[in-house]
């Protein structure tokens, strides 16, 4: 009588094949839970670091601390100094080329000193994190504050731009990177403004802290 059951060389190529396929189509980096994922960090001055080198910035700073945890990332530092929330708006499609999984934008403080109107600010800060997120990436938005001199009005108006924003679309807010380092002379560089070596751990810190929770699956 003839065996009906197909030879066990052929029985070893169908599972070899099936297994190739399975792998082949399984989703970018199932089988390595460790693959680093890409950090984008969208900014002015703050995130550019003026004067420093790139390993002193805040964003290089938040990768050695999320990787000291067990959570490798890649980071791509676009930060300009002088932009403006219009800037990161037109910058932000070269940006998502990077294929980032998590954009932080921190945007904002020269639309705030040159005393732009707060409902432009928003607009362009909303659609900014609409086309990272239709673009698959989690989002961090950071919080800013202007000076008192810019009258209470006003003041209020700015800083309350961040916190609706975040509640509106659903994305994580990181309240005020600077708290902790602003007024401070010795985290500052000579001008007052931009956080010196120190005061970018001081950030990093602060930052890393607010995105651990977008690290998970």
């Amino acid at each position: 009588m003839t065996d009906p059951r197909p030879p066990r060389k052929f029985l070893a190529v169908f599972l070899a094949a099936a297994l190739c396929a399975a792998f082949a189509t399984a989703a970018p980096g199932a089988s390595d839970p460790k693959r680093p994922i890409t950090i984008a960090f969208l900014g002015d001055s703050l995130t550019a670091g003026p004067g420093l080198t790139e390993s002193e910035t805040f964003p290089t700073r938040v990768g050695e601390i999320l990787a000291s945890a067990g959570s490798p990332v890649r980071v791509v530092n676009g930060g300009v100094s002088g932009d403006t929330t219009a800037g990161g708006l037109r910058r932000i499609g070269w940006l998502l080329q990077q294929k980032p999984g998590i954009v932080v934008v921190w945007l904002g403080a020269n639309d705030g000193l040159r005393g732009f109107p707060v409902e432009e600010t928003e607009k362009n800060l909303r659609e900014i994190v609409r086309r990272s997120k239709e673009a698959g990436a989690r989002v961090l938005l950071c919080g800013m504050h202007v000076p008192p001199s810019y009258g209470p009005i006003y003041q209020n108006s700015f800083s309350a731009i961040f916190p609706r924003l975040a509640k509106e679309l659903g994305v994580a807010l990181s309240p005020f990177p600077l708290g902790d380092v602003a007024g401070k002379p010795e985290l500052n560089l000579p001008d007052g403004i931009h956080p010196n070596p120190a005061g970018q751990r001081v950030v990093a810190a602060a930052v890393a802290k607010d995105l651990a929770p977008l690290l998970g699956p």
